[in-house]
């Protein structure tokens, strides 16, 4: 038997990822799903995993929060949307590294490595400092392309073609300018770090928009600011008044 924890704040990926582990292997045990560094953390303090499966960045923080506050002596296979991270790093300090969205064959060949480290004695603690050093500063590169899905299609989007990205009950949607909808594996909030602030904003809740996507702005009530986006969106996008200044600071630069 193999109990594996699952830390991951984003709900379709965490079980898209339960669903593989357990298809993988039947041995596997998922003995919880936690989505936030806190919640990592009072767990870690009373629970034991053999194997930890950590997304970097999580609903309240960088996952490396969690090392700060509980020593975690389980070994760990991190996983992340930016490839822009030192891999090797990871992978030196680390059972394994994975970029999302999983693939099915990397996946199983982490679980293998794990496995061959566990009978060898090898899957002892992390280095986290050396991970820390290796992510020392921001982004110098900010995403470039996305990949998605058209029924049996697989294509990928350049950014410079993304026009703005709408949030919609539980799907985000990447419109492109020539006003195709895309469904995306991410949260509004992981596309804000994810994406070159020089030229995208977000502007409320829902919308993450491109400059080159405002077509008109006009005053609206309480100093907010409504948006024409170019292509037009299905619900009006609204500056909320939290962003109003900041975005106007932005639109300045």
């Amino acid at each position: 038997m193999l109990n594996i924890l699952i830390v991951e704040d984003e709900q379709l990926a965490a079980s898209r990822l339960e669903r593989m582990l357990k298809k993988l292997d039947p041995e596997i045990e998922i003995i919880d799903t936690l989505d936030s560094v806190q919640t990592a953390v009072e767990w870690l303090q009373e629970n034991e995993a053999d194997l930890i499966f950590l997304d970097i960045h999580l609903a309240d923080g960088n996952s490396f929060g969690i090392f700060d506050q509980v020593e975690v002596k389980t070994p760990i296979i991190f996983s992340t949307a930016y490839d822009q991270y030192a891999i090797k790093a990871f992978k030196l300090n680390s059972v394994d590294y994975l970029l999302k969205p999983i693939d099915k064959e990397e996946l199983e060949a982490a679980i293998n490595k794990f496995k061959e480290m566990r009978m060898a004695g090898q899957a002892g603690n992390i280095d986290v400092q050396a991970l820390v050093q290796a992510m020392q500063g921001p982004l110098s590169d900010y995403q470039k392309r996305f990949i998605v899905t058209s029924g049996e299609k697989i294509k990928s989007i350049k950014i410079e073609d993304v026009a703005y990205f709408f949030g919609q009950q539980k799907y985000v949607f990447l419109i492109t300018k020539d006003n195709r909808r895309h469904i995306i594996d991410y949260t509004l909030g992981k596309l804000e770090e994810m994406l070159d602030p020089e030229n995208f904003f977000r502007i409320n809740r829902q919308f993450i928009i491109g400059f080159d996507s405002i077509k008109n702005m006009f005053s609206y009530s309480k100093s907010r600011i409504k948006i024409e986006l170019d292509p037009p969106g299905e619900i009006d996008a609204i500056v909320s008044i939290d962003k109003s200044r900041r975005f106007k600071d932005w639109l300045n630069r």
